[in-house]
C-alpha cells in the first residue's frame, strides 16, 4: 500500500516502534508498480472508511465537538 500511494503522490507518514517495521516501510523506493497492478490495488478501495462513516453528519458532528486537552 506505501509503495502505492507513494506512486499517486500521496505523502505517507507510516507509524511504528518496530526497527523491523521501520525497515519495511522505506523498502518501497527500490521497485515501482506496473500500471496493471496499480489498477488492481485501486478496485480494493471499499469507497469509505474503516473506522467511521464520514459521510454520516451525526459522526461529523460528534468528531468535530472533540477537543484536545493540552
Amino acid at each position: 500500500m506505501l509503495r502505492w500511494l507513494i506512486q499517486r503522490g500521496v505523502v505517507v507518514i507510516p507509524k511504528t516502534v518496530s526497527p523491523e517495521r521501520m525497515a519495511q516501510n522505506l523498502d518501497v523506493f527500490d521497485f515501482a508498480l506496473t500500471p496493471g497492478e496499480m489498477a488492481q490495488i485501486a478496485t480494493l478501495d471499499a469507497g469509505g472508511s474503516q473506522f467511521f462513516d464520514d459521510r454520516d453528519p451525526a459522526m461529523v458532528r460528534w468528531l468535530s465537538a472533540r477537543r484536545l486537552d493540552g
